[in-house]
Formats: C-alpha cells, sequence, structure tokens
C-alpha cells in the first residue's frame, strides 16, 4: 500500500495541478486519499496486532481491560487483536464492537 500510495503521488506531480480526471473518472486527489485513507487503517490494525502479541507475552491475552472478565475464543477469533469483551466494548461509544 505504501508503494502504491507513493506511486499516485508520484504521478500526480506529473499531472496539471487542478487534478484533471483519469479516463475512469476517477481524480487523482480521490485515489490519493483513498489509498491514504486505507494505509492508515492497516497501520492501526498492525498496532492493534502488535499490542495483542504484547498481552500474549504478559499472558493477558483473553482477559477484558475493561472490566477484567475473560473475552470469549468465539470473540477472539472474530477479533483476535482485541482488548475488550462485546459488553465493554459498547460501553464507551469511541470503542466499536
Amino acid at each position: 500500500m505504501s508503494r502504491e500510495f507513493d506511486g499516485i503521488v508520484a504521478a500526480n506531480a506529473l499531472v496539471a495541478v487542478d487534478d484533471e480526471h483519469d479516463p475512469e473518472g476517477g481524480s487523482t486527489a480521490f485515489e490519493r486519499a483513498h489509498v491514504a485513507a486505507l494505509l492508515a487503517r492497516a497501520r492501526e490494525h498492525l498496532e492493534e496486532l502488535d499490542q495483542a502479541l504484547e498481552r500474549v507475552e504478559r499472558g493477558q491475552y483473553g482477559k477484558c481491560a475493561g472490566c477484567g472478565g475473560t473475552i470469549p475464543p468465539e470473540r477472539l477469533e472474530i477479533r483476535p487483536a482485541t482488548a475488550l469483551c462485546v459488553r465493554c466494548a459498547r460501553s464507551d461509544p469511541r470503542r466499536s464492537p
């Protein structure tokens, strides 16, 4: 993704400053923003996975950081990086279940 983003930025440098549309109709600004958003989300996910690995090393993986209860294996299978049980994730609107 980083290479794709860098390629879009480099290609954009060769295009007129007014962000001309390509033949398919998408603008280079849109492409750049889209890839940047995907890249940011991928980096966030990697950080979440790194934090989950740290919890494994500390023996805290599968334990809810909110209430201290056990996170069900089914939830960990679906969201292996989660640090919260569903109840705690739902109680904080800034966190996703």
